[in-house]
């Protein structure tokens, strides 16, 4: 009967332990990817602008995608699909959102880059992607991302692929951390 006991108790500790590191990887996996600029996860935080180091010389295609979350009823598209640019330029690019229902709406815009080891090299000083964005039914607006690609990309990447996807995160908004906006 002891013996019983005993695994039970070493089989409830082995369960315990797995569950514990399920919930530890998603942490660890941002951390990796952060470090590593695999999966395309761009940074969070706006960054800061190269002093004047343009490479005329070289051109980079950029091509925007979006898509809205299946539970997000907004329409969500780029203002243009491609873009040529020059690595150091920075470059202003709109997403159009439009709200169709009759409420307000409060979506969040979540970046990825493709290929992963590009999202190292395009840095985005402004972006909606930064805060939560606010639309009241029947309105629409225009959502601008400053960004431009560094010098440094390896020459095997001529083409980068930005893509967001939009949630809805209306139930748990907080009015003082959005960005207030009815419609342009």
């Amino acid at each position: 009967m002891q013996l019983h006991r005993t695994l039970v108790s070493k089989l409830l500790l082995v369960v315990l332990l797995m569950f514990g590191f399920g919930f530890a990887l998603v942490p660890l996996y941002d951390v990796f990817c952060d470090i590593t600029g695999i999966n395309g996860k761009p940074s969070a935080t706006p960054a800061t602008v190269l002093a004047n180091n343009i490479d005329t010389s070289r051109e980079v295609i950029i091509e925007f995608l979006a898509r809205p979350n299946k539970d997000m009823p907004w329409i969500f598209k780029p203002e243009i699909r491609r873009l040529t640019v020059h690595p150091g330029e920075i470059y202003v690019m709109n997403y159009i959102a439009e709200n169709p229902t009759s409420r307000m709406i409060v979506g969040q815009a979540v970046p990825s880059v493709s290929p992963g080891q590009a999202a190292l090299y395009l840095h985005k000083i402004e972006c909606f992607c930064f805060t939560q964005q606010q639309l009241a039914g029947g309105n629409n607006m225009l959502m601008p991302v400053q960004f431009y690609v560094d010098p440094a990309l390896p020459a095997q990447f001529s083409t980068i692929t930005l893509n967001y996807t939009l949630y809805d995160v209306t139930a748990s908004w907080q009015p003082d951390t959005a960005t207030a906006k009815s419609g342009e």
